[in-house]
């Protein structure tokens, strides 16, 4: 049988979004006692650093009954030169599943391709799939149907962006984009929006009217050496006060964080009464809970 592995949002369509949100969300109000993941190993390979992809797996299989085995590079013959195909034949012979966070979204295809178990998207330079599953969770929560909003995703054309523009698309709101010069989203994943994706010239014109209003840091790891000219880039698109009254009166904002205040947001805004980045942290757990057992076939 072949592996149900998690690469993009693709991999589960609008049906298996909106199943995988409900699920999570029922999990996370009636806080179930089952343990149906007893004897089961998710391996997480981390090529990337992050507190909020390992701390919501590893807790969430250990809420399920099961185990994760943290694989930093230094715990893995990867990092010393072993050829990924390798180590997807080992891994998927030993555990039940595999978490991989890494640089390279063509390495992530590659390894998927020879495991005999499902691979999921912790976050690759192309894609982060599962925070959008906690995005939407949190949009769903608060205000309902995202199915015909607006969303305004205002800084770098990065992973989370290239994730809402898939969202878009299979779950049918409309995503308005503003980013600077040299920094718009990959003109493929862009393509593939069509209709349901509208580049906008300024921050500003893509919160007009918007539910929603989304942004990430303006240096993701790896950006570093470019940190002081992406500082002076990104200048007009810091997400602040002025910027949110352009959206609705009841917009929520949102970010995936690690967030730098006074950078690419004002800690007004995401200490604010429309900020919901604590909600959306908290449901990285409970959407890859749900995201789990829809993969392993275990029903939520």
């Amino acid at each position: 049988m072949t592996a149900r592995h998690f690469l993009s949002l693709d991999d589960l369509g609008r049906s298996g979004i909106l199943s995988v949100i409900e699920s999570a969300i029922a999990r996370k109000q009636r806080a179930p006692a089952d343990r149906p993941f007893v004897g089961k190993t998710l391996a997480m390979v981390f090529e990337k650093a992050s507190t909020r992809t390992r701390v919501s797996f590893e807790a969430g299989m250990t809420r399920l009954g099961g185990h994760a085995i943290f694989l930093s590079p230094g715990d893995t013959q990867i990092g010393r030169g072993e050829p990924v195909a390798d180590t997807a034949r080992v891994l998927s012979g030993m555990c039940d599943a595999i978490m991989i966070r890494n640089h390279s979204h063509a390495v992530l295809e590659e390894f998927a391709a020879y495991s005999r178990v499902p691979v999921i998207n912790g976050l690759t330079d192309r894609l982060h799939p599962c925070q959008l599953l906690a995005d939407l969770q949190t949009y769903v929560e608060h205000r309902g149907d995202i199915t015909g909003r607006t969303v305004a995703w205002i800084g770098d054309g990065n992973n989370m962006c290239h994730s809402y523009i898939n969202a878009a698309r299979l779950l049918g709101f409309t995503l308005k984009i503003a980013t600077p010069a040299g920094y718009a989203p990959d003109a493929d994943i862009l393509a593939r929006g069509g209709d349901h994706v509208v580049v906008c010239d300024s921050a500003h014109q893509a919160a007009d009217n918007a539910d929603l209003v989304v942004t990430d840091v303006w240096a993701s790891m790896g950006d570093e050496q470019s940190r002081e000219k992406r500082l002076a880039d990104f200048a007009a698109h810091q997400v602040n006060d002025a910027l949110m009254r352009q959206a609705k009166a009841d917009a929520l904002f949102m970010h995936c964080l690690p967030a730098h205040r006074g950078e690419e947001v004002s800690a007004s805004v995401i200490d604010g009464t429309q900020s919901v980045v604590w909600d959306e942290a908290e449901n990285r757990l409970h959407a890859q809970m749900a995201l789990l057992l829809k993969r392993l076939g275990i029903a939520s």
